[in-house]
């Protein structure tokens, strides 16, 4: 009977053991309630016992909280529209005012998170959201962090992941992008045509000065347009040489004596209408001639006017 009892009370110490045991794991830190009063101190990681029916434990975890924040649309202050989300990286910093200051504290950093995103997009201009994020993300990490405080939060970081322009912004972005690289393109085009303007200039000042230069230059590009495989070479005839050949021909003319002209050919009068006349003139002789003459013949002014013709058109 005793041991009956001893072994009783054994086993309920052991299952008050069970009930009163509580494992915390490193990561963690455990906050107890008894009676619904926060006890002083945390626990921390490992074995910690409780009364059971008594205390209650609240385990907090510690480790940083990846908090992604759902794309927000806003209206930038140049009035543009845009759609942008972020990314909160936070870990508690006070277990006691993370739980008994708030209700939800990842609800309440999450809402906080999309005013204050919303907030920033009306306070920055496109330019800044596209180019300048470091400033924009550590204004957004400091109006999340205002209110984190009072509820034993640090915020680590706050990053811009992504923003969403309207396809008419995109498109007019493109327009603006590539007259960009055109203007460049071009600019650059025209300093080089400025640089070898003046390297031409130089090099036409040196020509000037040693003739021979010309010729040999010459030269080279004939031997630079033979090098490729062509059938037709092309060879400049230099305008100095013919003026050269025209004064030495005017020099050798004798002084005092006219240049010569080719003589004036006598204009040929056409013999078309002196052929016709003269065909006329038999014709009407051969009117009053006898009309006996043999079928098919043609009569001697037609004949005659036709072989004209016929010798007409064969000269």
């Amino acid at each position: 009977m005793i041991l009956e009892i001893l072994g009783g009370l054994v086993a309920f110490g052991g299952l008050g053991l069970a009930m009163s045991a509580r494992v915390i794991k490193q990561f963690e830190q455990g906050l107890v309630f008894r009676f619904g009063k926060l006890q002083q101190g945390v626990r921390g990681p490992g074995l910690t016992m409780l009364i059971p029916g008594v205390d209650q434990l609240r385990k907090v975890n510690l480790q940083i909280v990846t908090l992604p924040v759902p794309a927000q649309d806003g209206i930038t202050r140049d009035n543009v529209t845009v759609r942008v989300d972020a990314v909160v990286y936070f870990k508690v910093q006070d277990p006691a005012k993370a739980v008994v200051n708030v209700e939800d504290y990842r609800f309440a950093m999450l809402q906080v998170a999309q005013t204050s995103l919303r907030s920033i997009i009306g306070k920055s201009e496109l330019d800044d959201l596209l180019s300048n994020r470091e400033h924009l993300n550590q204004g957004l990490e400091l109006m999340i962090d205002t209110p984190a405080l009072a509820w034993g939060i640090d915020i680590d970081r706050v990053e811009i992941k992504d923003v969403a322009l309207p396809e008419s912004m995109k498109r007019s972005m493109s327009r603006q992008a590539e007259a960009e690289r055109e203007r460049r393109a071009r600019v650059i085009t025209a300093d080089g045509e400025l640089q070898a303007s003046k390297k031409l200039s130089e090099a036409a000042g040196t020509m000037e000065q040693t003739p021979a230069a010309l010729q040999l230059r010459l030269l080279q590009t004939i031997v630079e347009v033979a090098a490729e495989k062509n059938s037709t070479l092309v060879l400049p005839f230099p305008v100095e040489l013919l003026r050269f050949l025209e004064r030495n021909t005017l020099t050798d003319q004798p002084a005092g004596k006219p240049a010569e002209t080719p003589a004036e050919t006598p204009a040929v009068a056409p013999a078309d209408k002196a052929a016709d006349k003269a065909v006329e003139a038999r014709a009407d002789k051969a009117v009053d001639a006898p009309a006996d003459k043999p079928a098919g013949e043609l009569p001697r002014g037609d004949a005659e006017k036709s072989a004209v013709r016929e010798g007409d058109s064969t000269a």
